[in-house]
């Protein structure tokens, strides 16, 4: 069973624009699982062009599925999330100018540093994934940070599905085998949407979490949160 996480930045990125509080951010995540959605993902940044700090603290306490944290992990962030205490931590390595997150960690160059910080949110009993491309030595290394599971960046997948969904598949399913050997859980996020999300779902084994945001909200304009969320369900079972 592979778990649907919407992303609800899009949502704050809407609100800010007009200021105020409409659309409300918390309405939408209490709407999302309403609908059946699985979990709520937010990636706050630290200019808040989305959503906001304050917006993780408000939307914690109404959160009934499961609550994903995304982001880089300066100690603002890290003090956020020991705060609120999300079900999953996920750590992007982008920094905090980027448009959106375009890479993975380098778990080689990084380990020590990944290693201390998901030890300290493991010790306040936070599930850790940590945002990853699909080489295979960087798998490898990923399970020695202590890691519960990576996110696998899938981008490049949905670059080339339309172009060779084979070729487009075929390093991730090799990631995902190696992940799955050495005991990290797999997760799964950005530019997956309605035409690859079902395609990628079959092949990847032990795919346990997908994270969608951009491509359901902008279906949501088009077909209504609730059928949108609904569709993206139906694709995943």
């Amino acid at each position: 069973m592979t778990r649907l996480s919407v992303n609800i930045n899009k949502i704050a990125t809407l609100r800010n624009a007009r200021g105020g509080n409409y659309p409300n951010v918390l309405d939408a995540a209490i709407n999302c699982q309403r609908y059946g959605a699985e979990g709520i993902t937010v990636h706050p940044r630290p200019d808040e062009r989305h959503v906001r700090y304050q917006d993780v603290y408000d939307i914690k306490p109404i959160i009934t599925t499961e609550f994903n944290i995304e982001g880089y992990p300066s100690e603002d962030f890290i003090k956020m999330v020991l705060d609120v205490k999300p079900n999953q931590v996920t750590l992007v390595p982008d920094p905090p100018e980027a448009l959106t997150s375009n890479a993975g960690w380098d778990t080689i160059k990084h380990k020590d540093y990944l290693k201390n910080i998901i030890s300290r949110f493991q010790s306040g009993g936070i599930r850790t994934s940590i945002f990853i491309e699909t080489d295979s030595e960087l798998i490898k290394n990923a399970a020695d940070t202590g890691t519960d599971r990576i996110e696998l960046y899938t981008e490049p997948y949905a670059d080339n599905y339309h172009i060779n969904k084979e070729q487009a598949i075929f390093s991730f399913v090799k990631a995902a085998e190696i992940a799955n050997s050495v005991g990290l859980g797999i997760n799964a996020g950005h530019d997956l949407n309605l035409d690859n999300l079902k395609y990628f779902k079959l092949n990847i084994p032990g795919l346990l979490e997908v994270s969608i945001g951009h491509a359901l909200i902008s279906d949501a304009l088009y077909l209504g949160l609730e059928n949108a969320v609904q569709m993206y369900l139906r694709e995943l079972k």
